[in-house]
């Protein structure tokens, strides 16, 4: 390898990434990250107004930017959002499934609008995503997909089962698309983020966040930063040989 080789392990100048529930949380601390690697990003979320707040800042750090508002329960918005990306920047060359929809209802009192409204945005969403972008990734020559599952997909806990089935079964789709889609060269990866300090982890009573730090070997939160480093290994030419995998990022809790 040489110096220019290795220089551009990371970077991602000339390539147009979307990230989904790309306004907050751990969604916009990767779209920065991918904005600093020199990307053109395109941030989704359901309020325009937060979309456009997000690109604005993105485009303040130096790169280029636009927020497309998007429902990732309604199918017409995905194609929506992918046309409206290549309208812009010309195509799309990594696609990152963050949004997600949280909900918890133990059982016995589940409800089916429940558990739809969990599969529109959790599972259906991201598939038919990659769907619609798929002619092209594949006109691509870095096509990346990244799941963004959970550390629920491997353990099991109380008020969980409608989350963690969901992430579980993208975790599935990630390898079924993985397996696919190699021979049109598009790696499929997804990352499994433990306890991250998000508005979302903060909804949570205290005594449940101080169980989940407390599970882990490092015995804190993590930063929503500290999922950048992950995504773009998976997503840039460092990770050119990793397709089908699923890195846990969780303070070395979940292995136990």
């Amino acid at each position: 390898m040489d110096r220019s080789t290795f220089d551009r392990l990371f970077d991602m100048s000339d390539r147009t990434v979307i990230v989904t529930g790309g306004t907050r949380g751990i969604g916009l601390a990767l779209a920065q990250g991918y904005v600093l690697a020199g990307a053109r990003v395109v941030v989704a979320s359901r309020k325009a107004e937060a979309c456009e707040q997000a690109a604005a800042h993105l485009r303040e750090l130096g790169g280029e930017a636009i927020g497309v508002p998007t429902h990732l329960g309604e199918v017409d918005d995905l194609g929506a959002l992918v046309e409206r990306t290549v309208a812009e920047f010309g195509g799309v060359d990594v696609v990152v499934n963050n949004a997600a929809n949280a909900l918890a209802q133990p059982l016995g009192q589940m409800t089916a609008d429940g558990l739809t409204k969990s599969f529109e945005v959790n599972l259906r969403g991201p598939v038919f995503l990659v769907q619609a972008a798929l002619p092209h990734l594949r006109a691509s020559e870095h096509a990346a997909v990244l799941n963004m599952v959970s550390v629920g997909a491997f353990v099991f806990a109380p008020m969980l089962a409608i989350y963690a089935s969901m992430k579980a079964a993208l975790m599935s789709f990630t390898r079924s698309m993985a397996a696919e889609l190699a021979h049109d060269g598009i790696r499929v990866n997804a990352l499994a983020p433990g306890p991250v300090d998000t508005d979302m982890m903060r909804k949570n009573p205290q005594e449940a966040i101080d169980g989940m730090v407390g599970a882990t070997l490092m015995r804190r939160l993590a930063s929503a930063d500290e999922m950048v480093g992950p995504a773009l290994l998976l997503t840039s030419d460092a990770g050119s040989y990793l397709t089908g995998q699923v890195i846990i990022v969780d303070g070395g809790g979940t292995p136990r």
